[in-house]
């Protein structure tokens, strides 16, 4: 089997902030230690590429399965520890705007589940646990 293979490069910029790049993308990344807002710092990057996983599944899995969705949002909340410095635990929300069925939606989840390369990475380290519901009507932003 063959193996994928990915490379990113970090640098900093300043005291107040660094970047990311892979391929033809940058992202900004919170290195200061007070602080930056208008970059994620290392645990919520950790969080926003769970999400991406996340959703990355669902996109890839959506052809095959012949599921039907209108757009996907991912909540993710992590609580840090401080002794030892980790990520302690991982809830997340998956909110699919979709007509499919209750036992689609759980099919949907458990390809989340056992195929997400950064959930399964993530997963035996810290409680990782969570739920995937359908869009209720009049719920308040998009999934798309």
């Amino acid at each position: 089997m063959a193996l994928m293979e990915f490379d990113v490069t970090a640098r900093r910029r300043d005291a107040h902030g660094s970047e990311a790049r892979c391929k033809q993308a940058v992202i900004p990344l919170d290195t200061d230690p007070a602080g930056n807002t208008d970059a994620f710092n290392p645990a919520e990057l950790l969080l926003a590429a769970l999400s991406a996983c996340m959703i990355k599944g669902i996109e890839r899995v959506t052809p095959i399965l012949k599921f039907r969705l209108r757009g996907v949002e991912v909540r993710v909340h992590g609580v840090r520890r401080d002794v030892p410095p980790r990520l302690e635990s991982i809830v997340y929300e998956i909110v699919v705007d979709t007509d499919e069925e209750d036992r689609r939606l759980d099919l949907l989840h458990d390809n989340v589940r056992k195929f997400g390369t950064v959930f399964n990475t993530v997963a035996p380290g810290t409680q990782l646990s969570g739920t995937l519901r359908r869009r209720r009507p009049g719920e308040e932003g998009p999934p798309s």
